[in-house]
């Protein structure tokens, strides 16, 4: 056996309390390495004396499933409860090659009894203490999310337009500050649109006011952007959101201000005895013109983000700052009763006020959504105390790479998906936010190559993962865009209940009539032997299978399809899918 593929950590994503009172473990093994695993566990105050009046520990055993498989590893798993909350534990691993190693928290050691008894190599749960399981809002995995820019959803009144203000034509290419008077009220028309699309969740970018279209230089962030109208405006949106069984999630960047905020613009006009010069990370005065190193001008005098200087990075460790940024975050959520907070750069503030916000935050609505903009793996923010989810860029990235551009076969891909799955806990997978694209990415039909059936073969298999779904707006009108600016083109309404539309709202019904099983049932991939992509979800007794032809032939299936594209005669054509329900 290959023991040093083995790996487990307590207190982790290999180890954690699902309910109040049942605890997951995961076991990782080189792959094809191991064919069985036992965990062997119990009380650890539990020794008691035998026949003979030795005392001995006395455990009990348990076999683990193997519940998938990754690139390089196996994974394993199992869920037990304790009768006083309290537990111990060690695995035994038993190779292909019939030998048994023990794997504690010391160490590998010879599989015996009197390894076994030898209690300071288990891992342990010292209580299980209710008040730190990771606890995520449990209407998030019954949600399908829309994300809207506003500036380039509708145009629902001319009369706040902002000077310049082009023609709506959704075959455009906008420039980076153009403007195309999207706004709150072009929001509140199509609310019923919305709900008849399905969608249960709204996610906005930034309303505040700003210098931008895009909004996210923020400068107050107590006021909605005249361009898009008022709060009486956007306390309407909300509410008609809510009375359609919507959530509302508002998009903020707590990472940096825009340079026209009045605290930025201080800085600038009384230098060193501004109030709030602590509020950023100032490195040398004076404070213009700015360097721009990417430009070898010299080191910036300030940080910023990105080196732009149109957006000075707040010091977050400040207290002042902290309570500013506080007193923002649960004043929408007090004022207007929104659900949830995007948090823009969130990788780029430090832990310690994502602690304070989550805190915060949940005082006052204890199922509020935490969502994160994290590109890359995530465990630090995800442990309970930070975020619910982040946005799940590296789980949809395995999806593009094989539906849509074809960089990686599909082994590849249901081995890199597993492997995602396998580094956050259960509950945190399902509050995830799955996209395959947003006002960040090429559009999902341009990288698909404006093939309208791989696009929405990919958008399919995406709302049949762990995690909450969210269409950008536009997906279901087909639309197409390349970077930045290009994905923010304003919306083709013409397109509203177009075949492209049907597909899409077919998709939503499906995934929001099955919730229960697609939100939080397991999941495991296989690769068929005809070289379908087989995905299956499992809650209890409830089964939905899919199954997705990317290959470039037809491949012969026998099933009952609750949901399909492609599917004829027991043949599923190419970039086809077919999903049943048992």
């Amino acid at each position: 056996m290959n023991i040093a593929a083995m790996g487990h950590r307590p207190e982790s994503e290999d180890c954690f309390l699902y309910t109040d009172h049942e605890l997951r473990l995961r076991f990782r093994t080189a792959k094809d390495d191991v064919a069985a695993v036992t965990v062997i566990y119990g009380d650890p105050y539990w020794s008691l004396p035998d026949a003979a009046g030795k005392v001995t520990y006395r455990y009990q055993t348990q076999a683990m499933t193997r519940i998938g498989s990754g690139e390089t590893h196996d994974y394993w798993a199992v869920t037990l409860t304790a009768p006083f909350d309290r537990i111990q534990y060690v695995f035994a691993a038993r190779g292909q090659d019939g030998t048994t190693t023990l794997f504690g928290d010391r160490g590998p050691r010879e599989d015996s009894e009197a390894q076994r008894q030898e209690l300071g190599n288990y891992f342990r749960v010292p209580y299980f203490h209710a008040i730190d399981r990771t606890r995520v809002p449990a209407w998030v995995s019954e949600t399908v999310w829309y994300q809207i820019f506003p500036e380039r959803f509708a145009n629902g009144d001319s009369t706040n337009d902002p000077a310049g203000t082009k023609p709506w034509r959704p075959a455009d290419h906008p420039g980076r500050d153009d403007y195309y008077g999207g706004d709150l009220q072009g929001v509140l028309d199509h609310l019923d649109d919305l709900a008849a699309l399905g969608v249960n969740g709204l996610y906005f970018c930034p309303v505040f006011k700003a210098s931008s279209n895009h909004k996210y230089d923020t400068i107050d962030y107590f006021e909605i952007d005249p361009d898009f109208g008022d709060k009486a405006l956007f306390a309407k949106v909300v509410a008609g959101a809510h009375e359609r069984g919507m959530k509302v999630m508002l998009d903020a960047v707590f990472n940096h201000l825009g340079n026209q905020s009045p605290q930025w613009q201080d800085v600038l006009a009384k230098g060193k005895e501004s109030r709030y010069v602590d509020w950023f990370h100032i490195r040398q005065w004076p404070l213009t013109p700015y360097r721009d190193p990417t430009k070898g001008e010299g080191d910036p005098q300030f940080d910023t983000f990105a080196f732009g200087p149109g957006m000075p990075k707040l010091n977050t460790a400040n207290s002042e700052v902290q309570d500013y940024l506080l007193d923002i975050a649960t004043y929408w959520l007090r004022e207007f009763d929104i659900d949830a907070w995007r948090l823009d750069v969130a990788n780029e503030v430090d832990h310690h006020f994502w602690r304070r916000f989550r805190q915060a935050v949940t005082a006052v609505k204890p199922d509020c959504y935490v969502l994160g903009e994290v590109w890359h793996s995530a465990q630090p923010w995800l442990n309970g105390d930070e975020f619910s989810g982040v946005m799940n860029y590296p789980f949809t990235q395995q999806i593009e790479d094989h539906f849509l551009t074809g960089k990686t076969d599909a082994a590849t891909l249901e081995a890199r998906l597993f492997d995602q799955l396998m580094l956050y806990r259960d509950q945190t997978n399902q509050a995830m936010l799955n996209m395959l694209d947003s006002h960040d990415t090429p559009r999902l039909l341009t990288v698909a190559g404006e093939d309208q059936d791989k696009a929405l073969a990919a958008l399919a298999f995406t709302f049949l993962q762990t995690g909450a779904p969210c269409i950008y707006y536009g997906t279901e009108m087909g639309m197409s865009g390349d970077n930045d600016p290009d994905d923010r083109k304003p919306m083709d309404w013409r397109k509203l209940n177009g075949p492209v539309w049907q597909a899409v709202h077919t998709l939503v019904a499906f995934r929001r009539a099955h919730a229960a099983v697609l939100g939080t049932g397991t999941t495991a991939y296989t690769v068929t032997a005809t070289g379908l992509i087989q995905v299956t979800r499992q809650l209890a007794e409830a089964t939905i299978t899919g199954w997705f032809n990317t290959s470039e032939h037809p491949v012969a299936l026998t099933a009952k399809p609750a949901l399909a594209a492609g599917f004829q005669a027991g043949q599923l054509n190419p970039k086809g899918f077919v999903v049943t329900v048992h």
